[in-house]
């Protein structure tokens, strides 16, 4: 039996497209499976667990965004139960990591009912799992603001809350621990990457892999307000990485102390100190 999990929100309508688009695929091939689409993140997880528990599961099929995709992690890992991601949010960027084309829905089933999932490493951020980025800084500062904007709704709201958090943002300190190392610096963000992307294809750590068993972890260290604004659009295609201020780090345990928010796969994890490990092989899935 398939779990098919549908966030009918997302993505402003594709997760309800999409989500129709997965059902009729495992219809047209027979195979058993159930649906779960609740009003809220917890009714659908109160179920989804409800199920988990009561029968074997083949696999958990998420449709929807990163948020979804990322409670999926909760539940599938621990149960040692695959899961496919498909991309049907905003951001879609566990299906960028896992290399996945964020078009070809048909292509990607076959794979998930031909092929046997495999492996891939996972973030665990103080017990709790991550597939993508963790990150805080001014991304996270934005997050905030974005959040508890009313309007204007989608990706807007975070152009919206970047103008107005940029002008007074000033560089966080951190104390960080890498593995047995310890330092103190100054960083306008800093992101922890077991992907490579995220915000909807910000590839904030390009060169990170999901099967190496180490983290990326990028500091961008203090710049100037117009030199942000020239480094912020190279993340899309990951050239960011060439500034001086950019570092990158390649480490299987972080710490961060700071007066700073966290999040990951863009859900919130909360204020620091944070603690993560990269997990070898912690998840089963289908990636490329």
């Amino acid at each position: 039996m398939w779990a098919i999990a549908i966030n009918p929100t997302s993505g402003h309508g594709r997760g309800i497209a999409v989500g129709e688009k997965v059902i009729s695929f495992f219809a047209a091939h027979t195979l058993d499976y159930q649906v779960f689409s609740g009003h809220s993140a917890d009714d659908l997880r109160i179920s989804l667990e409800q199920f988990l528990d009561s029968q074997p599961c083949e696999g958990i099929v998420s449709v929807g965004g990163d948020g979804l995709a990322h409670l999926i992690l909760q539940l599938a890992v621990p149960r040692n139960i695959p899961f496919a991601v498909m991309p049907a949010g905003t951001g879609n960027d566990i299906v960028r990591s896992l290399g996945w084309s964020l078009d070809d829905i048909d292509g990607y089933l076959e794979r998930v009912i031909s092929v046997p999932p495999a492996p891939i490493d996972l973030g665990n951020v103080d017990s709790e799992w991550f597939a993508a980025i963790l990150s805080t800084g001014f991304d996270s500062v934005v997050n905030e603001k974005a959040n508890s904007l009313s309007w204007p709704k989608g990706p807007q709201r975070y152009n919206v809350a970047i103008a107005m958090k940029l002008p007074k943002f000033k560089p966080l300190e951190y104390e960080i621990t890498v593995d047995t190392h310890s330092f103190t610096t100054k960083a306008m963000l800093i992101a922890i990457g077991n992907g490579r992307s995220y915000g909807g294809g910000m590839y904030v750590c390009p060169q990170a892999q999901m099967h190496d068993g180490l983290f990326d972890v990028m500091i961008l260290e203090p710049v100037s307000k117009i030199e942000f604004l020239k480094v912020f659009p190279k993340v899309y295609s990951g050239s960011h990485i060439t500034h001086p201020q950019v570092k990158i780090i390649r480490t299987k345990r972080i710490t961060l102390v700071a007066n700073a928010i966290a999040y990951a796969d863009g859900e919130r994890i909360g204020p620091a100190p944070i603690s993560a490990e990269c997990v070898r092989e912690a998840g089963l899935t289908w990636a490329l």
